[in-house]
Parts: C-alpha cells; structure tokens; sequence
C-alpha cells in the first residue's frame, strides 16, 4: 500500500509502517533539521538493500560529510522528503512533487499528525490565551486538503490527549466533522504506547477515517506486557558523564539484553553506537540531580521543586509546575519523552548516580523505541526535540501490522 505521511516529524510513524511493509511514498515535513532526518533515513534504506552500509557506518563515524553520504543516494530517493510548510503558497508545489514520485500509483493510506502544540495541556496551560488564537489550531484542514485530493481508501491522524479537550472540545468535534464530509467514516481510541510494548507510557489519539463505501471497524489491540525494563534497555550502553559524547563506533558494552534485539532497537550485526551523548550542566543542576536519585534509591520518592534542600532553590515560584525533575526509573518503564526535553534535561534524569546527567540522545531514542540504526540531524538541541515529538515506531509497527492483516 502507497503511503504519504503527513506532518512527518523524524519520521516515527513512517519508519513504523515501513517496517510492517508499507510502501513511504512521500514524507513532508516544514522544520529542515526533522527533514535532514528523513533523508539521511531514506539513505540508510536504501544503501541497506544494497549492501552498501559501511558507506552509511563511515558517515556515522564522521569519514564522509552528509553532502558525500548523499552524493551516493540516487536524486529521486532523497525527493521523497518535501521539506515545506503545508499553506496555500506551497500546497500546489507539493502536490505536484508527488504527483511525480506516484507516477500512476494511487495514494491508498494517508498518515500523519498535525503539530500539537497548541492542542496540548502543558501548551494552554502556559498560554495566558489558552492557544485560542493560535493558528496550529487549524493545521488539521490543511491535512484534510490531502484526503481531498488524493481520495485514499484509509487514513491514520494520530495527536495529543489534549485535542479532546481543546476549544472545549469544539476543534476535534469540527475536526470528525469534516473529515465525514470529505467522505469518510471515523472512529478513534486513546492508546498507550506501553501496551505496545514500548518502555514508555505515552497516551495519545489515533484516529483512522476509512472511505464510506468500505467495510471497516476500528481494530482491537491485545495488551502486551513486555516484562522488561529501562535497566534491560540501557544495559548495553557505556557509562558517560554530563556534556560527555561518546565518539561513534563499536563502543557498546556488556552482552545486549533480548528485549533490545527481539524488537529491533539493536540487530546483533550492528555495531555502531552513534548519538550517545549528554548534555553539559550547572553544577547547581547536577547537585540537584543527585540529590533526587538519592531520594528516589532510598524510598522511591520523587522530589517536589519546594522540597529540595534550602540552598538547592533559586527560583521565586515555589507554588506551581513543583514536578520539575523527573527520574527515568531503572526498574520500571518511562514516563512520556516531550519536546520539552530540547531546552532541559531536568525532567528526564538518569537512574545511576554515578553517571549524574540527564539522559543521552541514544538513550532518549530508545526509550521512543527508535533503532539504534537511526541517525537524528542536526543537533544535540534538533535531535531531542524530534524524538520528543516523534510516534514510537515499535508502537506504530504493531498498529500497522494489525490494519494490514485486516486489509489483506
């Protein structure tokens, strides 16, 4: 099945349904570093089916520049990512680039989430506005555009929890709306990624609108309980202290723990650690870090901002937004990987004390359930905030596979 993803971030849904065998006929994407992103994946596609990954390897390991790395990649490949914002200025522009990557293929499943920014808790809550005017709040017409001129059989619009509330409810009742006037039955569900297995609890909406004229009921998903843990997940990577950056190459520790390899974070012929990096912080920030993880050791308490030790606080709001620091639990699952995670590590500290830092990009990658294969440009702050905002693939995979053997 021909697939447009929409929207398409670092590509989480897209490299999801990838996996499960679906046909990535286009991604667009506005923000460049996100589109490098999707290309230098698209790279790794398809130097993999031809034997061809120690170009990729010497590209991680910083023997080719992405401009050498590219050079190898056919123009019509890297095409395939239209990095452009969706508006009336660019939609025609888009459509015709893939016009031109379908040839006279059909367009059988649309893909994607608008920017949620607006539709989020967190967002409103720090808008003295509540977000109302802002105009994310309306990004979904421009995907319904798409539904319109390419008439698929099936689409898929995954967002936050937050758009169930947002305008009061009014935008994601306008929203069914007129998606059902674009031809299109709907039915949605709130679905965690840790009952994909994913080591993260992450709650979003996923929606999937099917033509009126087909047969279709939204799936069931069995829960799955891994039985693993975030220990089990980092158990291969070395120890890196804060603003420490691991140089790519056979640098993983330890024997690979099953649950890694079962779900293709790590294949047993991969060898390259890349992205393994943690940010550099304040000393002020790392005291606190340990002094939450000691906490934490000691009985399982997370610290409130106005709880830490007299000299550890320095900010007047004493009243509000107390869960501050956060720590990713050794023996448990994660709680949800945010955008937010680009401007601080504070919510995201890691388990051991001797390492004292927040998590590492690699670190942060899996727990979003992304290959160790993938590579996030451009930057320490791009990369974070991508995989924040990204659709686990693992999670995205299983959904995929169920709607295919449904269809097939």
């Amino acid at each position: 099945m021909n697939v447009i993803d929409l929207f398409a971030g670092a590509g989480g849904l897209s490299e999801g349904f990838r996996q499960a065998g679906f046909n990535i006929i286009a991604h667009v994407e506005m923000d460049q570093n996100a589109s490098l992103t999707l290309k230098t994946r698209e790279a790794f596609y398809y130097l993999k089916e031809r034997n061809k990954l120690d170009l990729y390897k010497k590209y991680l390991k910083n023997e080719l520049t992405r401009d050498e790395l590219y050079s190898n990649i056919p123009e019509a490949i890297l095409d395939k990512v239209i990095n452009a914002e969706i508006s009336d200025l660019t939609i025609n522009d888009i459509y015709n680039r893939i016009d031109s990557l379908l040839g006279n293929e059909k367009v059988n499943l649309v893909i994607g989430g608008p920017p949620c920014q607006a539709y989020s808790l967190v967002g409103r809550a720090r808008d003295p506005k509540k977000m109302k005017n802002d105009p994310r709040n309306y990004l979904y017409k421009e995907y319904i555009r798409f539904l319109k001129k390419y008439s698929p059989d099936y689409f898929l619009f995954e967002n936050v929890l937050g758009l169930l509330s947002a305008g009061k409810g009014e935008i994601f009742e306008k929203i069914k709306l007129e998606m059902n006037r674009a031809g299109y039955n709907i039915d949605y569900k709130v679905l965690n990624s840790k009952d994909f297995g994913v080591l993260q609890s992450r709650r979003r909406i996923i929606l999937i609108g099917w033509k009126k004229n087909l047969n279709f009921n939204f799936p069931s998903f069995e829960v799955e309980e891994s039985g693993s843990t975030i220990r089990d997940l980092f158990y291969d990577l070395p120890e890196i202290q804060a603003g420490e950056i691991k140089k790519p190459g056979n640098t993983y520790k330890n024997e690979v723990k099953s649950y890694v390899i079962t779900n293709g974070i790590r294949s047993l012929d991969w060898d390259i650690l890349s992205q393994h990096q943690a940010r550099p912080q304040r000393e002020l920030d790392l005291e606190i870090y340990k002094y939450c993880v000691e906490v934490w050791n000691s009985e399982r308490r997370k610290v409130k901002y106005n709880q830490l030790p007299y000299h550890l606080i320095t900010h007047k709001n004493t009243k509000t937004f107390l869960d501050r620091f956060n720590i990713i639990p050794y023996d448990g699952i994660s709680h949800t990987i945010v955008s937010h995670i680009s401007k601080d590590g504070h919510y995201y500290i890691h388990p051991d004390i001797k390492q004292n830092r927040s998590i590492s990009i690699r670190e942060a990658a899996r727990i979003q359930s992304f290959p160790d294969s993938y590579y996030f440009e451009t930057s320490r702050t791009a990369a974070f905030k991508q995989i924040g905002n990204a659709v686990p693939p693992m999670m995205a995979k299983k959904i995929a596979l169920k709607l295919k053997s449904i269809l097939f």
